[in-house]
């Protein structure tokens, strides 16, 4: 799974994410993992299911609602404080869906956690996201 922690950005796909975005000058490639996720039908493969949840927890922190995960990725918090993002209601209306569609029965991401001793902790941390895009 190419994953190393139970937080958000520990894992490859993420890392690709966040290399990507601060590269830019805006949330590109938070949308279109959210997006990529939204517009999946069926079976939702982990990869996508990884990267649309750390640009959820970009969505979070440019709320000013940032995890100790997103506050410790420096790179990103500098990019945040330098490029100054705004995120649409409606980013965060999906990232709430996003969150919720990685939890689904038909996400592998949640397929793989089930088989770890982390579940249910991991579960708690995508709900906590979700919780706090919500705040």
């Amino acid at each position: 799974m190419g994953t190393w922690a139970l937080h958000s950005f520990a894992n490859d796909d993420a890392c690709d994410l966040i290399s990507n975005l601060i590269e830019g000058a805006d949330l590109s490639p938070v949308q279109e993992a959210i997006e990529r996720v939204q517009s999946t039908a069926g079976y939702l493969e982990a990869p996508e299911a990884q990267q649309a949840i750390a640009a959820c927890e970009v969505v979070a922190l440019v709320l000013g609602r940032a995890s100790a995960a997103s506050q410790a990725e420096e790179e990103l918090t500098a990019w945040v404080a330098r490029v100054k993002p705004s995120v649409e209601a409606a980013v965060v209306s999906q990232a709430v869906q996003v969150a919720d569609r990685v939890l689904a029965p038909d996400s592998e991401l949640r397929e793989l956690w089930q088989e770890s001793d982390e579940f249910n902790a991991w579960q708690a941390d995508v709900r906590t996201l979700r919780a706090r895009l919500q705040a």
